[in-house]
């Protein structure tokens, strides 16, 4: 980890790196990217067959994780001169290495899903008393 001079902020860095590991949680953790990223997972797909895939996704909030994702190093957006032109998204190495982890989440909320609900259950109703 590099040394935040004191021209430049404070000595550890702490806050600094807080905030940009906190960006890039922001960015893997959002709902939409997760879906993304396992759509994407099956190899390169044009914008219309993703917004058919991921259920409940809006144009525009497609679009905005689209290019957070292309702006983040995670998707490579490929533009084929053709007539209307063809726009094909794929992951790029960094974002297929998110495939392992996000699978390995998405197992576990899967799993712990009915204790988690019931869980839930259980302090709403104690919240109720």
């Amino acid at each position: 980890m590099a040394q935040i001079t004191p021209q430049n902020g404070p000595a550890d860095g702490a806050e600094t790196d807080c905030r940009a590991l906190g960006r890039v949680l922001e960015r893997i953790g959002n709902k939409w990217t997760v879906m993304v990223v396992g759509v994407l997972s099956q190899g390169p797909m044009r914008f219309n067959a993703i917004m058919r895939t991921v259920d409940g996704v809006s144009h525009r909030m497609l679009t905005l994780t689209l290019r957070g994702l292309e702006r983040d190093g995670l998707v490579t957006r490929t533009v084929y001169p053709t007539v209307p032109p063809k726009v094909e998204y794929a992951l790029t190495e960094t974002g297929q290495s998110l495939i392992v982890p996000l699978s390995a989440l998405a197992r576990w909320a899967e799993q712990n899903r009915p204790r988690i609900t019931a869980a839930q259950a259980q302090y709403d109703a104690a919240q109720e008393r």
